[in-house]
């Protein structure tokens, strides 16, 4: 006897292309909740926030920014890649110089060099890439410190050089947190955003730089040919 339920009736499951992009929206809606109210100071939501963000229509749109620059257009098809930064090595560069600028910061905050664990097979994955690994250079570059108003600074330099979706995001976040949670710095980071905006539109493109090429190089000298009036100088 033929069963009168049909096959038709069952639930159809969504296929991967469809459901991929709405946990990938999931997961950075959480991790923007995360980070207004997370003071642990964990870069995992930040991270968790990007990584939402990497096949987005926006950064799409970022990339495609990014390819009128002759510069940056030339470093994306090389995908210019260099191994790890050694920091005692860079150390040994000439004071006032990039390597050892670069180098005395990171070593005075605690930080290491970070090596992204990020899949170069794409031009969105390379920009990721790119920029994290050279995060802390724009911030000897730019003159913005590691505090939370500085970082957000420097976003907001992000967002005018290449539009990166996270920029405006942690930019957003940022503006929340500190209207609700710590209204009194919302001046001083209004100003940070808006000075880091102004840097980012006359400067010439920092994501386009090959700085290991040039370690030895003053900072004054990168500042200079880069078109950047560091903050604070």
């Amino acid at each position: 006897m033929q069963s009168s339920r049909s096959s038709t009736h069952l639930p159809t499951p969504f296929p991967k292309t469809v459901l991929q992009p709405v946990l990938q929206t999931a997961r950075g809606i959480k991790a923007f909740v995360t980070l207004l109210f997370d003071e642990s100071g964990s870069l995992e939501p930040v991270w968790e926030l990007s990584n939402s963000l990497l096949d987005s229509p926006a950064f799409h749109l970022a990339i495609a920014s990014l390819k009128t620059m002759p510069e940056v257009a030339a470093i994306l098809t090389e995908r210019y890649m260099t191994p790890p930064y050694d920091l005692d090595e860079l150390l040994q560069c000439p004071e006032g110089s990039l390597g050892y600028e670069y180098a005395s910061q990171m070593k005075q905050h605690g930080f290491k060099a970070l090596e992204p664990a990020i899949a170069i097979d794409s031009d969105t994955h390379y920009i990721e890439h790119r920029w994290q690994k050279t995060h802390d250079i724009w911030h000897v570059i730019t003159g913005f410190d590691v505090s939370d108003i500085g970082e957000i600074g420097l976003q907001a330099f992000y967002l005018a050089q290449f539009q990166l979706p996270l920029s405006s995001l942690l930019i957003a976040n940022a503006l929340i947190a500190s209207t609700v949670l710590q209204p009194e710095s919302l001046n001083p980071l209004l100003d940070a955003i808006a000075q880091g905006y102004q840097m980012g539109k006359v400067a010439q493109p920092l994501i386009g730089q090959k700085w290991e090429t040039a370690w030895d190089k003053p900072v004054t000298q990168w500042r200079k040919q880069l078109n950047v009036q560091p903050v604070g100088i």
